[in-house]
């Protein structure tokens, strides 16, 4: 095999292949890939090779790539000078290298990312079936990072899936530095979450994109909501929280009053509302939308969204306005119904064009709703149609991804609500459920440092800084933060999603509502936050899958979640999986300092670890039992504990840090 030299990496130059890893979103796996798919495919296409073989993606400077055979190449995407061995050549179109010669591709200027194909495609290290390089995760590509100096990389041999040739004119995407983007409604908008005037005004600003963005997400500079509800309830105390729920690529995601478009590489759940969700046809563009650039949402029908998987008519002018006559006009709710026992209700929710979210009962903690997405995802999976891709669930939801070109938005919906009205009841469901012991070192160093860099960094005024025990401790009316920790090590928490932030970290609750600590999350959120560190937001305990942003208040630090190194070697991690937790198991804390957890860390690490798991059964019925039988001190419990949230919500509304309802409608 041909072998190209890397002799210059350029700042962000990564393997990526299309459509990325479909298949792991429900465990925090995101697809990664190309963040402009469309660039992506017609460099492969302008080399003559199959659309989603392994190619290269530069971000803002692209590199020179040194070959040691000949080879046919194209550079697509941003306008950047390309030179072969110093002479310039066209983008869009093949080039003929001979061995020896170096290709060079500068620094863009418009737009953000280019792309580099060559015939027969890369050779890349595959992960849970992909070759797309996830850099916070550490796998796929070359070794799971950006290509450096000195790389050196192999041509592969794909089969090609036609003849090399030029990219015309009108199949080019135009790359401007202002954007429309198709979006549409949903899936949770206005008038539950946001006000209409939020709405027309999200429609009607251009935002701005913030420097700080990247492949997860593009932050965005705009208007601050006024919120349609006082909070979050036992979500979390800013009004953009709600139970977590599964995240869309193209979703517009306010974390507080923050609004960030996720990309390829964000998270897969989280307890943030979108309010409106990019079309897949115009998701290209998130990869060429530069910092400073404008951009405007445009409202379009779900049913008239653009073919994905379409390449020609795509440029006209570096400015392209979206062809619209409006959009829906159900707010993103599709239907809604009662389940079929009568125990509940069922909401259908628009979530972009290829998803819809099914939402069980109200707004509230239940872990009935959750069975009753359990129920929902096994029968899906029973008989999968043709078009499924995904299937993630949230706490009292789940999200049904779907390919578009292969089936209609309306027919899924139809086919789940017949699905939904074959299930059970759900006092019958009794699931899997394993105790998993985990070490936690409370208050960790680790943790610390994280608060100290947010408040040098982000925000320095935040009411849970400089100490998050401290703040969970008088969100909840404890007397002490010893009383803190005790609530944390006698709680038993279940598992009701995995990945709220990436490689199987759970979202857990406590089984016991008298152990529901309820906080808020950062707003804005930390841009680091420990692998592994332990937090609460709303009524959620979380465990953070790798290094990267959270939202959390923290307790503390543990053992790895994800092993994607030594799992056959860790004793109770599945040999098959990198992921140690299961839907529906039990965490129970014990106490270590955090010199033991470094070395209990090091040792997972390198497979020598030993995780105490003790099988068991976790039933809808018994858990009701014990609810009734401890009622009465329940209510008591959870009763003062509002309280003191009551008390530290009128603290923030005096403070200006959240618009609360009664104050708009004076």
């Amino acid at each position: 095999m041909s072998t190209i030299v890397v002799e210059r990496a350029g700042p962000m130059t990564t393997v990526q292949d299309w459509p990325g890893r479909i298949g792991y979103w429900g465990v925090g796996v995101p697809p990664s890939g190309p963040m402009d798919d469309l660039s992506f495919r017609l460099a492969n296409i302008a080399v003559g090779n199959p659309e989603g073989v392994p190619a290269l993606e530069a971000t803002m400077i692209g590199p020179a790539l040194r070959f040691t055979g000949d080879a046919v190449v194209a550079v697509t995407g941003a306008p950047a000078p390309v030179t072969l061995d110093g002479e310039p050549v066209a983008q869009c179109a093949p080039i003929a290298v001979t061995a020896g010669s170096v290709l060079a591709v500068g620094a863009v200027t418009l737009g953000m990312r280019a792309y580099i194909a060559v015939a027969g495609g890369f050779s890349a290290q595959e992960f849970l079936g992909s070759a797309a390089t996830f850099t916070l995760g550490r796998f796929g590509g070359k070794d799971g990072r950006s290509l450096r100096d000195g790389d050196q990389l192999t041509v592969a041999d794909h089969a090609p899936a036609g003849v090399a040739r030029r990219i015309q004119y009108e199949e080019e995407p135009a790359i401007g530095s202002r954007w429309e983007l198709a979006v549409t409604v949903g899936p949770h908008s206005a008038p539950e979450f946001f006000t209409d005037d939020d709405i027309a005004t999200l429609y009607a600003t251009d935002y701005e994109a913030h420097f700080n963005s990247d492949r997860t997400g593009i932050r965005l500079i705009g208007p601050k909501p006024r919120w349609a509800r006082d909070d979050g309830g036992e979500a979390g105390l800013h009004p953009s929280n709600i139970h977590d729920t599964a995240y869309s690529v193209g979703a517009l995601d306010f974390t507080g009053d923050t609004p960030i478009l996720l990309g390829p590489d964000g998270p897969s759940l989280g307890g943030f509302v979108c309010p409106v969700t990019v079309t897949t046809a115009d998701r290209w563009k998130l990869g060429q939308i530069a910092p400073g650039n404008r951009v405007r949402f445009v409202p379009v029908r779900a049913g008239e969204a653009a073919d994905p998987r379409a390449i020609g008519g795509s440029r006209r002018s570096q400015y392209i306005p979206v062809v619209s006559t409006g959009g829906d006009d159900d707010h993103g709710v599709l239907a809604t119904a009662d389940t079929v026992d009568g125990g509940s209700t069922v909401t259908y929710r628009r979530s972009g064009d290829d998803n819809v979210l099914v939402e069980y009962g109200d707004m509230a903690l239940d872990l009935a709703s959750r069975a009753r997405v359990h129920a929902l995802a096994e029968r899906i999976e029973h008989d999968r149609p043709a078009g499924l891709v995904d299937l993630t669930p949230g706490i009292r939801s789940l999200q049904v991804k779907f390919d578009p070109s292969c089936i209609g938005q309306q027919t899924v919906l139809a086919w789940l609500r017949e699905c939904e009205a074959e299930l059970p009841s759900v006092t019958d469901l009794v699931v899997e459920s394993r105790t998993v012991h985990l070490p936690l070192s409370w208050d960790d160093p680790a943790t610390r440092e994280a608060t100290e860099r947010y408040i040098h960094g982000v925000r320095a005024d935040a009411p849970w800084c400089p100490w998050n025990i401290e703040f969970i401790r008088r969100m909840n009316g404890l007397p002490s933060v010893d009383d803190v920790h005790r609530v944390v090590f006698d709680a038993e928490y279940l598992v009701l999603g995995l990945g709220d932030v990436y490689l199987g970290a759970p979202v857990a609750v406590p089984t016991d509502p008298r152990h529901r600590l309820v906080t808020t999350k950062y707003n804005p959120a930390r841009t680091w936050t420990p692998e592994n560190a332990v937090g609460i937001g709303g009524a959620y305990l979380c465990v953070y899958g790798m290094e990267g942003p959270g939202g959390y208040q923290f307790v503390g630090r543990t053992t790895q979640v994800w092993n994607h190194r030594h799992p056959q070697a860790t004793v109770g991690f599945d040999p098959e999986n990198p992921w140690l937790l299961r839907f529906f198991d039990r965490i129970r804390w014990y106490p270590v300092s955090a010199e033991e957890l470094l070395d209990m860390r090091a040792d997972t690490a390198a497979g020598r670890g030993h995780i105490r798991i003790d099988e068991g059964r976790f039933s809808i019925a018994e858990h009701q039992a014990f609810l009734d039988a401890n009622a009465e001190d329940i209510t008591a419990s959870r009763a003062a504990m509002e309280a003191a949230r009551a008390l530290e919500r009128r603290r923030w509304s005096d403070g200006g840090e959240v618009s609360v309802a009664r104050e708009r409608v004076a």
